[in-house]
């Protein structure tokens, strides 16, 4: 039998070229994102305050999104079934942001965008006692060795001379919260309203501090860096929305993992950061567990399909 008729991924994508439009798009994302890091770290070494940048952030993204998606040209966008849980998901966001600008002042890219990688090993864990979706014997030794590479980046002497990793594990802890609370709203909310809540969080938040954090910007390259992190944030998004639309979850997951690779060279040509054997180590362990939480759950997916489908016309039965 060839490859086509046992229907390998190869040969449904090569039938698809709706996924290699997803998949391109999926590595197109990271580099937003990982720019997007790049861009806090670069306005906190100019001092500006990284709650500032964390209000630009958002500033930007509710401005772009509401040009677009508001009660006005999608009637019934701002009706939410949910709303107390939409409201804390993009608190959680707020947060995660947040802490993760602020981690940016002291730490490299790439201990931040490893750490922030550990997030789905979270989520796996915390769905069993929040969603009810236990996890398998297997999942659960890929969720442990995960965190065995989180714990090779934040050893006790990284902690003490960095504390600020703290910051970053406390915006992996609530970003993974954030996709529980998001798995939630997909059963109650439509995706227009939940985009359309995403960032107003953050924004309500953090408007009533701006006279206490705002400093006027003393240049236009100052204020183009605080426009940018808005952009880069709300195009990563977006094109992540496009890429699941054309390809499914199991196939784009393990591309974002290139946002490694990318925070590895923007903070290498940016800051002269060369991550050290310890993060690259911790990193490599934390994305060999993701890939197998991805695997496992490709696995039983193929495995339910089989059971659930009815036998071929020849009378012999699916596979198992």
């Amino acid at each position: 039998m060839s490859a086509r008729q046992a229907g390998e991924p190869g040969a449904s994508i090569a039938r698809d070229p709706r996924r290699l439009v997803g998949i391109a798009l999926m590595c197109v994302a990271p580099v937003f994102f990982a720019s997007l890091d790049a861009t806090g770290k670069v306005l906190a070494g100019t001092g500006v305050d990284p709650l500032l940048t964390t209000f630009m952030r958002y500033a930007v993204n509710v401005a772009l999104v509401t040009a677009f998606l508001n009660p006005v040209t999608r009637p019934g966008v701002a009706r939410s079934r949910r709303l107390p849980l939409q409201i804390l998901r993009s608190l959680l966001l707020f947060g995660s942001t947040a802490c993760n600008f602020l981690a940016l002042r002291s730490l490299q890219l790439a201990e931040t965008i490893s750490i922030q990688f550990a997030a789905p090993l979270a989520v796996a864990l915390l769905a069993g006692p929040l969603l009810g979706e236990w996890s398998s014997r297997m999942r659960l030794a890929a969720v442990a060795t995960g965190f065995v590479g989180v714990l090779v980046i934040v050893r006790p002497d990284a902690l003490v001379a960095k504390p600020a990793i703290l910051l970053s594990l406390g915006a992996m802890l609530c970003y993974a919260v954030y996709v529980i609370v998001t798995r939630k709203l997909a059963a109650h909310d439509s995706t227009a309203t939940t985009v359309f809540y995403t960032g107003l969080g953050g924004l309500a938040v953090m408007s009533p501090l701006l006279p206490w954090i705002w400093t006027a910007p003393d240049s236009g390259r100052v204020w183009g860096l605080l426009i940018a992190v808005g952009l880069f944030g709300t195009i990563g998004h977006w094109l992540l929305v496009l890429a699941h639309a054309r390809a499914p979850a199991s196939l784009l997951a393990p591309f974002l993992y290139t946002q490694i690779l990318w925070s590895v060279l923007l903070g290498y040509l940016l800051f002269g950061d060369v991550p050290s054997l310890w993060t690259m180590l911790g990193a490599g362990i934390i994305v060999a567990s993701g890939l197998a939480l991805l695997a496992e759950d490709a696995f039983m997916r193929r495995h339910a399909r089989r059971r659930d489908a009815p036998p071929p016309r020849d009378g012999t039965p699916p596979q198992r």
